[in-house]
């Protein structure tokens, strides 16, 4: 496992903004990404020239109702910015006036306080803003999901009775690497009980409370698995902290994907919502000159993951952290899913039975159930034709990535072959 205290050296403060170095855990900072060779935004072994100036994601915070930011850098603007949290308690028990990780703190101490058996947690309100390149669950179908009575978001494969329960497992990356596949495959496993949207919890919602979180679940019976997929919580500095609060034995399970294609396939959603937005050419570069990629750009910053990884690693062992190939989701659905049913402690039911090539989409879909008269493929928003990008930004990009692709390989102890894929073309 790569150290990144060992490997960086924060300076007293930078130049741009006069930022302080951030508490643990380290970060890979903009000097790092910066620092490169003009024309290959690359940096090699050895690690001498690390520094932590302006760690990633920077977040920026806003006063409630608000839409101006506070102490973020000019040239940070393109970082999505979400507002401060709402007191969750009496006068944010005590803590300074705009201190998050205080009342964050409490917040945390105030909820473990209120799971005493018997003990209902009460909904806090805090809306925070979400990033507008990501489609998710709306307040108000998170609000009937999660009020009392309700069903919460499930498959009609199970009678309603069983009982609401905390999930057992999460799936919490990555945006557009197949995160939805792999959901609408493992809910068709009887054992497996799963949130159809996006519950948010642990990035917007958190101050809502365990009890609003497990009446989004849907009810299951015993011995079988609660699950729900949030993407973002995988670049989410305070999930794995709150998630491991929760419960420390959640099993974690990511859907990785080539950085590269990854970005693309994200930047051609947003395109699909907003075709006024500048070309993906434009936003992935700070200096197309000198080649410095714009790595505060989330389209970009996502798939650095092991900058992402290393945070996750310091609350959970590798052993409970599943990571699924995009791209073998497509290729081989079937071989994919035993490693998931596997590592939740499954019987392995679905299989290749279950599956079958769409040659318009792309993409597999799962054969139709016996009560329903159409197989089950994903939407309209999966298989979009990608603009075509200009090869030497893709070019400059593999070699952007390359560096942190080996590092999560070491950290992961998986090759996923991007390089491979890419020379192959």
């Amino acid at each position: 496992m790569w150290n990144w205290k060992e490997v960086m050296a924060a300076p007293e403060n930078c130049e741009e903004g006069g930022c302080q170095p951030q508490p643990a855990p380290p970060r890979l900072g903009r000097e790092f990404l910066e620092d490169a060779t003009p024309g290959t935004q690359t940096m090699n072994p050895p690690w001498s020239k690390l520094r932590s100036c302006l760690p990633l994601p920077t977040v920026c915070h806003l006063s409630s109702g608000s839409q101006k930011k506070a102490g973020c850098p000019k040239k940070l603007s393109q970082i999505p910015i979400r507002p401060e949290p709402s007191d969750p308690g009496p006068a944010a028990w005590g803590c300074p006036r705009g201190s998050v990780s205080c009342r964050e703190g409490a917040a945390d101490t105030w909820l473990r306080t209120q799971l005493a058996p018997g003990e209902v947690i009460t909904a806090q309100s805090g809306a925070f803003e979400r990033d507008p390149q990501e489609s998710s669950t709306t307040d108000e179908e998170l609000s009937r999901a999660g009020s009392p009575g309700s069903r919460g978001g499930s498959s009609s494969t199970t009678p309603d009775y069983g009982e609401k329960r905390l999930p057992q497992a999460l799936i919490i990356g990555v945006k557009k690497g197949g995160t939805r596949a792999l959901l609408e495959a493992i809910r068709a496993h009887p054992d497996v009980r799963a949130v159809g949207t996006e519950p948010h919890f642990f990035d917007r919602n958190y101050e809502k409370g365990l009890e609003w979180y497990r009446n989004v679940m849907p009810k299951t019976l015993e011995g079988q698995i609660t699950m729900e997929k949030t993407p973002s919580y995988f670049v989410t500095n305070e999930a794995p902290r709150r998630i491991h609060s929760m419960a420390k034995d959640t099993k974690l399970i990511v859907v990785v994907r080539n950085p590269v294609t990854r970005a693309i396939s994200d930047y051609t959603q947003t395109l699909s919502k907003k075709p006024e937005i500048p070309t993906f050419e434009v936003l992935a570069f700070k200096n197309r000159t000198l080649g410095l990629i714009d790595a505060s750009w989330s389209a970009i910053r996502i798939g650095i993951y092991a900058l992402h990884l290393e945070n996750w690693l310091q609350y959970f062992p590798l052993s409970q952290i599943l990571f699924v190939s995009g791209e073998r989701l497509i290729t081989d659905p079937a071989g994919e899913m035993a490693k998931v049913q596997d590592f939740l402690g499954l019987k392995r039911i679905v299989t290749e039975k279950h599956f079958y090539f769409n040659k318009t989409k792309g993409f597999p879909c799962l054969k139709k159930p016996e009560d329903s008269s159409a197989p089950r493929c994903l939407g309209k928003s999966k298989g979009r034709t990608h603009p075509k990008i200009d090869p030497d930004v893709i070019h400059r990009l593999r070699k952007f990535y390359k560096p942190f692709n080996v590092m999560f390989y070491q950290m992961t102890g998986q090759d996923f072959q991007w390089e491979q894929e890419e020379s192959d073309k």
